[in-house]
């Protein structure tokens, strides 16, 4: 299909695997155009003559938020999930990122916010999932990898700053926009990158499951994982377990897409008895929670780092390092670590990304830097519910619990978590260890080219 002036709309390519367009619906309000020339900085900085016509897109779906008719919207996966479920011949295991556990009440009418973890697990456990697990399990990991990362970064000089990678659109931005950048983001896969091929080997194991009888479904507010789970090298599950076609993690579905999928079947939401997260990989910390929160990775992995160089309990004003949180969309701080005085900066959307890596390229210096691509941080993902008008007021409610739920837990660091520490010295062995390089880590590709195809 011949795509409309980028003025006009964003063009969504047909293979586009996170977004799609009903046609008939669009009416051409320009509202997909201006967020993207906005905050996502992209429709504006490439020309569609250019590259002959094939759209650059991050996936980020905030396109999605502001289209006022739906005629953009999430490209479903849940009917394949349920199909699967049905079938009866798979392990179906599902793992919950933190920020769906403060939008997904909102389907169902609860206050913007609202912190429904029991709930639902209890309806993931309705539809048929056999396991359900949480992704943040991994978040913590991916911090015990960042921490140790930005360490070795610190005692060898460089090179700096440190980029989060947690965000797979603002990977594909800098993988497209700023390739010169790509040796200072972190090699860590994100927390779903990494959720995968633990299931598919350590918890396979321990569980005495075959791989080949699992199916891995990521639930998540982000559409932009849709597209991370089918990057080519997110597959080491398949060299590991000498499956030629496994793929690490084989579906993503969103926030809005469980809601649709709980209305289908006609389950009362709110009257579901709440349920616990299954053992192994379902516990987490309190740094893993705030992940969904614009400074949250950041946040975790400084309380980790600061333990790992000091050998003891972080501090008060590191485990609530209240400058890099709150709703501006670039913040920094300057936190000193074993007398390292570490310079941080966190931003959300891929504008305020560009502001940040203007002035690094400027010389500006940071030690670490936390880039999301969606308001508020993953809380504001494509495929969280919509609300318009009162988005924002949603944002900050759903911060706000994730940061209420950080404070109320005993275990507030990463690499205490107590099932980290035992696939660590049952499989990994440590941070950073050539397994956990191999499974954990990953590389990224310049794509400039695809700019003038």
């Amino acid at each position: 299909m011949e795509h409309l002036s980028q003025n006009i709309r964003v063009a969504i390519d047909k293979d586009n695997p996170s977004v799609e367009r009903i046609e008939d619906r669009c009416i051409k309000c320009g509202q997909c155009a201006r967020v993207c020339n906005e905050f996502v900085s992209v429709n504006n900085n490439y020309d569609l003559q250019k590259t002959c016509g094939k759209s650059i897109c991050v996936n980020c779906g905030q396109c999605i938020k502001v289209c006022p008719t739906n005629s953009l919207v999430v490209k479903q996966e849940y009917q394949k999930v349920r199909d699967i479920i049905s079938a009866g011949n798979k392990i179906v295991v599902v793992s919950t990122s933190p920020s769906v556990r403060v939008g997904l009440g909102e389907e169902f009418g609860l206050p913007f916010g609202s912190f429904v973890q029991g709930k639902m697990v209890a309806l993931l456990k309705k539809l048929g999932f056999n396991y359900v697990l949480d992704t943040n399990f991994a978040a913590d990991l991916t911090i015990c990898e960042e921490a140790s990362e930005l360490i070795e970064r610190v005692k060898n000089n460089g090179p700096f700053p440190q980029f989060t990678s947690c965000c797979p659109a603002w990977i594909k931005f800098a993988e497209t926009f700023y390739p010169e950048m790509l040796k200072n983001i972190s090699t860590c896969k994100s927390p779903i990158g990494m959720q995968g091929p633990v299931i598919k080997t350590y918890f396979a194991k321990k569980m005495s499951i075959d791989p080949k009888n699992i199916v891995n479904v990521a639930l998540t507010p982000c559409v932009a994982k849709k597209f991370e789970i089918r990057r080519e090298e997110m597959n080491i599950s398949a060299k590991i377990n000498n499956v030629e076609d496994m793929r690490d993690m084989d579906y993503v579905i969103t926030t809005t897409e469980l809601a649709e999928w709980a209305k289908e079947m006609n389950i009362d939401f709110n009257s579901l008895k709440e349920e616990n997260f299954d053992n192994l990989l379902g516990e987490a910390s309190g740094a893993g929670v705030i992940f969904g929160n614009t400074g949250g990775v950041m946040e975790a992995a400084v309380r980790t780092a600061y333990s790992y160089l000091t050998n003891s309990q972080p501090p008060e004003q590191i485990l609530d390092l209240q400058p890099v949180r709150g709703y501006e969309g670039i913040r920094e701080a300057e936190v000193e670590i074993a007398g390292n005085k570490i310079k941080v900066a966190v931003a959300y959307g891929l504008a305020n990304a560009r502001v940040i890596l203007d002035k690094i390229k400027k010389g500006e210096k940071y030690h670490f830097v936390e880039i999301m691509t969606c308001p508020g941080g993953c809380i504001g993902g494509g495929g969280q519910p919509k609300h318009f008008a009162n988005d924002e007021e949603a944002q900050k409610q759903r911060i706000k619990s994730l940061y209420n739920r950080d404070k109320s837990m005993k275990n507030r660091l990463s690499h205490e978590n107590k099932e980290i520490q035992a696939l660590y010295k049952d499989y990994l062995l440590k941070p950073h260890s050539d397994l956990a390089l191999e499974l954990l880590h990953t590389v990224y590709f310049d794509r400039s080219k695809d700019l003038n195809s």
